[in-house]
């Protein structure tokens, strides 16, 4: 009769476990025992060199506390004594996927600092729903400010401190890499970041609220400010204290972050920024097209754009 007890109590545990508690597709369920299952598995690719182009890469811790580290990549050296402008890298996942490591970043942004001739330093943060936000937000901060440390050539990282120009510093993020970039622009607006000059932001198809991903956000971050949340949706006062003197959006027509990435350019036009901001439409394409398909026309286009965005003077 035990036994029978033992195997009830077993089938019903099962049953409860099998149980969806939120499911938030193309991204994460979450079963009613706390299971957090993705839809999207990503690949962990190591650093390595790249004869072709000359480009370099290594892993880097950032903070032992968190476990939360980046990828650098480094450009082919002319000379010794060479700088290049930094790209800081943010990707994106809707908070909740994808990685610095896997091949599509690592692949992505090794081009970027091949064609820019950039040092580029790509931050995998902490991931959502497991580590709530702000984690996301917090890690990249961090990673900024660990970067940062290296301004006067003592840093922990030999390539930071021989061969990064900390007075050509660029941030970028895609999807959701872009608000979390936004949110990093902010910051440096609002609390500085002293030995260091952003010059320019890029924001490729970013997520600032106004979509059905907007639950799963608040989902993700249980102390939030409800929709008006300023990293969910920035107002004119916030944007007005972006930290760089330039910003680069891109928007995809088939894309449904599209209006809401207008509608930040139209606010960011409006607000007291003393800056200057581009946008370009890529006609016909869908979001992240260019991750997608990175040796499509478009994508070409794109990379050229940020290229020419980041060594301009």
């Amino acid at each position: 009769m035990e036994h029978l007890h033992s195997l009830h109590e077993t089938a019903k545990l099962e049953k409860s476990n099998g149980q969806l508690s939120h499911l938030f597709f193309p991204f994460f369920k979450i079963y009613q025992d706390g299971r957090v299952e993705r839809f999207m598995h990503t690949d962990h690719v190591p650093p390595s060199d790249d004869p072709p182009t000359g480009v370099r890469s290594k892993d880097v811790i950032i903070s032992p506390e968190t476990g939360v580290s980046a990828r650098l990549f480094i450009p082919k050296l002319p000379n010794p004594n060479c700088k290049f402008p930094l790209l800081i890298y943010i990707h994106g996942g809707g908070f909740s996927i994808q990685s610095a490591f896997s091949t599509g970043y690592d692949h992505y942004v090794k081009s970027l600092v091949a064609e820019a001739n950039v040092i580029a330093l790509s931050v995998d943060y902490r991931l959502a729903p497991e580590h709530p936000i702000p984690a996301c937000y917090d890690d990249s901060w961090a990673a900024v400010q660990w970067a940062a440390s290296h301004a006067n050539g003592d840093g922990p990282e030999t390539w930071l401190n021989n061969h990064a120009d900390f007075s050509r510093v660029f941030f970028a993020g895609d999807s959701a890499g872009g608000n979390i970039t936004n949110t990093l622009a902010a910051r440096v607006g609002s609390s500085g970041l002293p030995g260091v000059k952003v010059v320019g932001v890029v924001l490729v198809h970013p997520y600032f609220g106004g979509t059905g991903d907007d639950q799963m956000w608040l989902y993700m971050c249980p102390n939030h400010g409800g929709l008006e949340d300023p990293r969910l949706n920035p107002g004119a006062e916030d944007l007005a204290r972006l930290g760089c003197e330039r910003v680069l959006m891109f928007v995809a027509e088939k894309d449904h972050l599209r209006p809401v990435a207008w509608n930040y350019y139209e606010k960011l036009k409006k607000s007291e920024w003393k800056g200057t901001v581009e946008i370009v439409e890529n006609h016909g394409e869908e979001h992240v097209f260019h991750l997608m398909n990175p040796k499509c026309e478009n994508a070409a286009g794109l990379m050229k754009k940020i290229v020419s965005f980041l060594n301009q003077e």
